[in-house]
């Protein structure tokens, strides 16, 4: 009897291995499966749907994030270059001259340079609208480049941490906002010296604890910290509880799209419904890759290291999306630095600002690059622009859908009207024009 028992027991332990491995095998080497009904994911050809199926309607509709590497050859210009072709191509869509990036997003990650422009985006102006547009975030980027990343180091023995350009610039740019003044939640790494380890600026933590609320100025301070050049940035929250020294957010995690993808599905009160990433539709902006010949300095060796963990991070994202990549998740970076961007404008240390204009709209004219599952990657037909081009009309399609829907897809919680005087938080559910 016994025997019979233990016999049985481990039939079943077998059947249950095997009911699983069915269900991984479909779901994740073949992209199939299906969630309503888990019998049916049992392995079996003539259960397999075609490769052009597409998943059910959500009814909750789909999380927007939006994510901006660091470090890269173009100082942020090639991710502020491609928002703003964005922008104009939500504009035409929608029909609203006025219309914002901020608007179209749910969340987003940027670091480096990355979340200063996720900031310059995200930030509230004092008519409630984002400080900056796309195109003038685009500007401001260009004019203020050698402050942000200076060429040569600065001795910081010369100057006083507060005194330096970067942080006289972030100061007269963002005042006294702090992380609550964001409109959307906002993720922007650094590298805390202190814990040795990665720190995330997050507006979410913000909202719930006073001693996570840092000045915009700080935090962009923080995460564009230039190890090399700059030297580490002090840090601390607005009640003073909490102190960091900073470098640089490329140090931590020079693309931030795993960490907003994990925060948004982890966070259930602001993303009530979003249970897996066919839930959500992720734009993740490079910025350049660089010339390995042209790297002679330290700082240089790092942006190197940087932007090869960029890249496994989006192969890693890429693997994570499956079928549903090719219209939930989008990456723009450049295909290499090419030939001819090296003859005609030297993409090197000395570059201008003009330079990297022509170099990032070229980029954006590329063939794009995808993961291929076990296949490493492959070009495809599609240049960046009309990657953005075809991801537009994605935002257009979530944001019209939510004019219309029952169920909310965010429920915000937003800060206090006077936020550095209160920490009192509602919530509201978010609009169809947030």
């Amino acid at each position: 009897m016994a025997a019979l028992n233990m016999i049985d027991s481990t039939f079943e332990v077998d059947k249950l291995t095997y009911e699983i491995f069915s269900i991984l095998e479909n779901k994740f080497l073949f992209g199939y499966g299906d969630t309503e009904n888990p019998k049916n994911s049992v392995p079996n050809s003539t259960q397999f749907p075609p490769k052009d199926a597409k998943p059910a309607k959500q009814a909750a509709g789909k999380v927007r994030i939006l994510c901006i590497d660091g470090a890269g050859a173009t100082d942020g210009i090639l991710a502020a270059k491609s928002l703003a072709h964005l922008e104009d191509c939500l504009r035409r869509k929608s029909g609203n001259p006025n219309a914002h990036v901020a608007a179209y997003f749910d969340a987003v990650a940027g670091s480096g340079v990355g979340g200063i422009l996720a900031a310059l985006l995200f930030t509230r102006g004092r008519d409630g609208l984002p400080m900056f547009t796309a195109d003038e975030a685009l500007k401001f980027m260009i004019d203020n480049r050698r402050k942000i990343s200076p060429s040569s180091g600065i001795l910081r023995r010369f100057l006083r941490p507060a005194s330096s350009k970067a942080e006289k610039l972030f100061r007269k740019t963002f005042g006294e906002c702090t992380l609550k003044d964001t409109l959307k939640p906002v993720l922007i790494p650094c590298y805390d010296l202190n814990t040795r380890a990665p720190f995330v600026f997050s507006r979410a933590d913000a909202l719930e604890i006073d001693g996570y609320d840092f000045k915009m100025r700080d935090v962009c301070a923080a995460t564009s910290a230039d190890p090399a050049k700059m030297g580490p940035t002090d840090v601390s929250s607005i009640d003073g509880r909490t102190k960091i020294v900073a470098v640089d957010g490329g140090v931590a995690m020079n693309n931030p799209t795993a960490v907003a993808i994990t925060h948004v599905l982890n966070n259930k009160h602001e993303f009530p419904f979003c249970n897996g990433v066919s839930d959500l539709l992720v734009l993740s902006l490079g910025n350049g890759e660089s010339d390995f010949n042209a790297v002679k300095s330290p700082s240089g060796f790092v942006r190197i290291a940087g932007e090869g963990a960029s890249d496994m991070v989006d192969q890693a994202v890429s693997m994570a999306f499956g079928e549903c990549r090719m219209s939930n998740y989008v990456r723009i970076q450049s295909n290499g630095i090419m030939a001819k961007a090296n003859k005609s404008t030297q993409v090197k240390s000395s570059k201008t600002a003009s330079d990297l204009l022509a170099v990032s709209e070229e980029m954006l004219g590329q063939k794009n690059v995808e993961s291929v599952l076990f296949k490493g990657k492959k070009v495809v037909e599609n240049t960046n622009l009309d990657k953005l081009e075809l991801f537009g009309g994605e935002l257009m399609k979530e944001q019209e859908r939510r004019k219309t829907s029952i169920l909310p897809t965010v429920v915000l919680k937003n800060a206090s009207p006077s936020p550095r005087t209160s920490s009192a938080t509602t919530l509201s559910t978010l609009s169809s024009s947030s």
